[in-house]
């Protein structure tokens, strides 16, 4: 985990900044006497903004978008209100992004961070490595059809390669695909619940019960057959399965 942590922060810093080297932390107050120095105080600025924005970074180029959506999906089919919590959903969907994301953060690490720290390359050699392993999760998790949009809205030409995707291309295009994705896990998350409940209110009107709410009665023939098929075991490894 300290590791995709530190992979994030090191490469959000180069790709918002676009600098080679990273810049000094001077807090003292004074007015720039050469426009290096300017330049220095706008970097300052940047970072402190990178640092606000971090969880946002790591989130949008990871396997999160998918899975709190679809969890989000998950309880509002179920119809359990605020069971679990949003603390929970966000929890897990976190600790699942971290196991996934691990093996991409390993090579990402071992390719560029490490031999960086040993002076072995430099800054934005360790930068162009580092993020190939998470640019090519991002690529293969992405439709051609939303790559080639963000390619057309650019006027780029057509990648022969992974190489070839800039990652500014890449997120964006990541981040739509995820969202369709997650809206269709959604929509068949939805259906089996969906016949519950139509089934419940059929049963309802038939007996003349029309002020009797059909979500009281169905809500726990919904959490049985949920926990009876062992669905978060089903979800969860199906989810983790999904990303290539």
């Amino acid at each position: 985990m300290k590791r995709i942590l530190i992979l994030f922060l090191f490469f959000s810093v180069n790709l918002l900044m676009g600098a080679d080297t990273i810049p000094t932390v001077n807090l003292s107050l004074s007015t720039p006497d050469s426009p290096q120095q300017l330049v220095t105080s706008l970097n300052l600025l940047v970072v402190l903004t990178i640092l606000v924005l971090a969880p946002s970074i790591i989130f949008i180029g990871t396997s999160f978008l998918r899975l709190i959506i679809v969890f989000s999906f998950l309880r509002q089919a179920l119809g359990t209100q605020q069971m679990p919590p949003n603390q929970v959903l966000v929890s897990l969907a976190l600790i699942l992004t971290f196991f996934i994301m691990e093996p991409i953060a390993k090579d990402a690490y071992e390719v560029s961070v490490k031999p960086y720290l040993a002076e072995e390359i430099g800054y934005q050699e360790a930068f162009e490595k580092g993020i190939q392993p998470f640019k090519a999760f991002m690529v293969r998790n992405t439709r051609e059809k939303d790559l080639a949009l963000f390619f057309r809205i650019r006027n780029l030409d057509n990648p022969q390669n992974i190489e070839d995707v800039p990652i500014t291309v890449a997120v964006p295009a990541f981040i739509i695909s995820e969202l369709k994705t997650a809206f269709q896990i959604g929509f068949l998350l939805y259906l089996p619940f969906l016949v519950i409940d139509m089934v419940v209110a059929s049963v309802l009107m038939s007996m003349g019960m029309m002020m009797l709410p059909p979500v009281m009665i169905s809500l726990p023939f919904k959490l049985l057959i949920f926990v009876l098929v062992d669905g978060w075991n089903l979800l969860v490894g199906n989810l983790v399965a999904s990303f290539n």
